[in-house]
């Protein structure tokens, strides 16, 4: 039985150089987060002293009980988690299927309603016409203000098309020869073969919909049960910077406990980790091959 290969000096000191290079680009990603995250968990009076690294000194959760204390943020936060998942789904099939019909060879008006959809990532009508059409549309002051107008984006439409357009059309062909119709060929071959893309998609809308709060701003601040938690964490962040009063009296007393910069903190791993606990079950399908399983021998 031939041995395995022993590497050269020259391979050694070349993974050896990976390895440490890799540690570094780790620990200058990884290190202001777990500082943040230190800093949320760490006594506010203690805090002001400075010199906290990865770790607390003085464990407390008193920074989490003040941002969960003001009123209108756990009604933020299931606003924003439906909002999430129903805006996701919904994009995610509004975009495929259009791109579906654009990148068909057959479809006779994919170039004019290509160029049309283009010049629409150009230009736009504004915010205040936009805030117009809202209230002629009657959206405002609805929670579909967050769903409609964020049915369908351009950007997502052409790289899902451009994604389609690199699979073999003869897949296509031979289902319609086997009596399949458009819409079969489209669930069940264009959609499993498009996993990478719509999971990358998926996540793209996703964290818009997360982060989005000037929405709530613009068409329902005086609706407070259509509130979001993006729009709740910007008035109590305003209300740490400002020293303004919140409208809960008994979570401004227990801001006078803490200090606004471990409120920022704390309001940064309440507004990251949710969307980040999403990334592990999505990364699978970012490293699949464009046609995997689609044409076997």
């Amino acid at each position: 039985m031939q041995g395995v290969a022993q590497k050269s000096i020259g391979d050694k000191v070349f993974d050896l150089f990976i390895y440490v290079f890799m540690a570094m680009v780790a620990i200058v990603t990884l290190y202001p987060f777990l500082n943040v995250l230190a800093i949320s968990f760490n006594d506010s009076v203690d805090t002001v002293r400075g010199g906290l690294t990865i770790y607390p000194r003085e464990f407390t959760l008193r920074n989490y009980e003040t941002i969960f204390g003001f009123e209108g943020l756990i009604t933020g936060f299931k606003n924003s988690v439906i909002r999430t998942v129903v805006g996701t789904a919904i994009g995610v099939v509004a975009a495929s299927m259009m791109a579906y019909t654009l990148s068909r060879p057959d479809f006779q008006g994919r170039r004019w309603m290509s160029v049309m959809f283009a010049l629409t990532m150009y230009f736009s009508g504004g915010l205040i016409p936009g805030f117009l059409l809202m209230k002629h549309l009657g959206l405002i002051g609805t929670f579909s203000v967050y769903i409609i107008p964020a049915l369908l984006s351009v950007w997502n439409v052409f790289v899902i098309r451009s994604y389609i357009d690199g699979l073999p059309y003869a897949l296509q062909e031979s289902a319609k020869i086997d009596g399949a119709n458009d819409w079969t060929i489209f669930w069940r071959i264009i959609l499993p073969l498009c996993q990478p893309v719509l999971a990358t998609v998926a996540l793209f809308i996703a964290v818009g919909h997360w982060n989005s709060w000037f929405d709530t701003y613009l068409f329902n601040n005086r609706s407070p049960e259509n509130t979001t938690l993006q729009y709740e964490l910007m008035k109590v962040l305003l209300s740490t910077q400002t020293g303004s009063d919140y409208r809960d009296p008994n979570a401004q007393q227990a801001m006078a406990a803490v200090s606004p910069e471990s409120i920022k903190m704390a309001i940064t791993i309440v507004v990251t980790v949710p969307i980040l606990l999403v990334y592990p079950f999505l990364q699978k399908y970012f490293v699949k091959g464009m046609t995997l399983g689609a044409v076997k021998s």
